[in-house]
């Protein structure tokens, strides 16, 4: 009977070190898991960050392109067309009053909009 019972005990100790170690490998199983996923979503952010910068690249290329076709067809030259006398007079161009010319003063001019924020802005 001494024999029968040790065996079972030895049985169900022989068990519970398997569930042990079954479960200690069912842990290693997910950390490795997890580290693979880490690497994986690290490798996609490499190579998203590389992407962007050759857009980036891309974008630099085709304003430095357009810079340099503006000024071969001479866009930064002086704008036609607007007075600039000792008085500061600008023509009028809206209204149908062609030809006369509007004082306008912007030595004391203030941004009263700036200065005073509307109380009750209109969201739409």
């Amino acid at each position: 009977m001494q024999t029968i019972k040790e065996k079972i005990q030895d049985m169900s100790a022989m068990r519970q070190v398997k569930a042990e170690a079954k479960a200690e490998e069912q842990a290693e199983k997910e950390l490795a898991k997890a580290r693979l996923d880490v690497a994986r979503e690290v490798r996609k952010a490499k190579e998203a960050e590389a992407q962007m910068d050759l857009h980036v690249t891309k974008a630099a290329e085709r304003v430095d392109k357009e810079i340099a076709k503006h000024q071969e067809l001479g866009v930064n030259d002086p704008i036609v067309g607007i007075t600039d006398d000792s008085q500061d007079r600008l023509p009028v161009s809206a209204g149908g009053n062609m030809g006369t010319t509007t004082n306008i003063n912007t030595n004391n001019m203030t941004n009263t909009a700036a200065a005073k924020p509307n109380p009750n802005p209109k969201l739409f």
